[in-house]
């Protein structure tokens, strides 16, 4: 199997798992597949999801979603890493038991001998491991799924500290809690009382959390997507001709760091690698608009151009030229205003000491933090 038809696969599963839940569909977004022959099936060490590829494509389409799901939530909850001491083979069923029962709550199903028990299912990994420990190995091993590290097969890739794959995972879990709420969903996860997932409290949702709830909440997303094109195996390129513009506007007048403008910008273009239809264009300006420039994730962030005073009038006179569907405006906020709102949706991004929220004549503020 070729890496483009094992991407294939992978995008396939994230478009169909839409139709299901944007909670789970998010956290597929977040999630790093790897080709590995290594595992039976599919396996992941807490950082990435490691996927047989030949085991992958045969297995029927609703089958496999669920593989994807069920690797994916081990990861979002650290399972590999909350182990500790504790006796792995028993460690992994308990997990499996408590992800099985999110799989199945997605509509997805689970493998045909996996356990299910709607009581232990609900509680933590910790709490199901001491009850079947009393209970004795029993029936329903599903495998060995939660790994101590890549399997050797895999592309090489400095692991993350475990603390910091653990912290990008509860950010994840934080963000697909807020784009589920925007779709009609429950705001915090889609399973009501759940006591794995009220164990791991929900990060709080800084400024990056709220740019990332912005831009993905687009009509591409999570609704409105043709779902005819996931038959016809089109994937997510088939988002091309219905892809998401942001415009994005940098103060450069001297009232905003350079900090800031590093910070804002990476965290556009780590929205742009996690979801590929939304598409984002740079420009700079004090009493002028300096650019365009295409934004691209990993790109070297352009050097900025300005320095004069602050008028934003002509960063919102390209609105009809670039037609975007959204707008960011870093900015502190102390300058000329147009005097008509434009028609995208506006999130002014302000640093520490910027114009106080009912300044802004339209759109939404976001604060950086100190």
């Amino acid at each position: 199997m070729t890496p483009t038809q094992f991407q294939g696969l992978i995008s396939g599963a994230r478009l169909r798992l839409r139709s299901k839940s944007a909670f789970f569909a998010t956290l597929l977004l977040h999630a790093e597949f790897v080709p590995s022959r290594e595992v039976a099936a599919a396996g992941t060490d807490g950082e990435r999801v490691y996927v047989n590829p030949e085991v992958a494509a045969s297995l029927p389409r609703d089958v496999l979603d669920g593989l994807l799901l069920h690797e994916v939530l081990h990861a979002a909850l650290s399972h590999p890493q909350r182990r500790g001491p504790r006796e792995k083979k028993r460690w992994n069923k308990a997990a499996d038991l408590i992800v099985n029962g999110m799989v199945d709550a997605a509509g997805l199903p689970t493998p045909p001998n996996s356990r299910r028990d709607e009581h232990l299912e609900k509680l933590s990994v910790e709490e199901v491991y001491t009850a079947i420990e009393a209970e004795g190995d029993g029936d329903g091993d599903e495998g060995d799924d939660l790994l101590d590290g890549p399997p050797s097969d895999a592309p090489g890739k400095p692991g993350k500290p475990g603390g910091s794959a653990q912290r990008q995972w509860q950010q994840a879990m934080a963000q697909a809690r807020s784009v589920d709420a925007m779709s009609g969903g429950q705001g915090h996860d889609p399973l009501g009382a759940h006591r794995e997932l009220q164990r791991l409290a929900p990060a709080r949702l800084d400024w990056r959390a709220h740019l990332w709830r912005f831009l993905a909440r687009t009509p591409v997303d999570f609704g409105g997507f043709d779902r005819r094109f996931v038959g016809r195996g089109l994937y997510l390129e088939a988002l091309d001709d219905e892809s998401i513009t942001a415009l994005i506007a940098v103060d450069t007048s001297g009232s905003v760091d350079d900090d800031a403008v590093r910070a804002l910008v990476g965290e556009v273009q780590g929205v742009l690698g996690a979801y590929p239809h939304v598409k984002a264009v740079l420009y700079y300006a004090d009493t002028e608009a300096y650019g365009p420039y295409d934004l691209r994730p990993g790109d070297a962030i352009p050097d900025p151009v300005g320095g004069g005073g602050t008028d934003f009038r002509p960063v919102f006179a390209l609105v009809d030229e670039h037609e975007p569907d959204v707008i960011l405006y870093l900015t502190d906020g102390y300058g000329d205003f147009p005097e008509q709102a434009p028609r995208p949706p506006t999130l002014w991004v302000v640093p520490p000491g910027g114009l106080e929220d009912e300044g802004f004549p339209f759109g939404e503020v976001l604060r950086l933090e100190e």
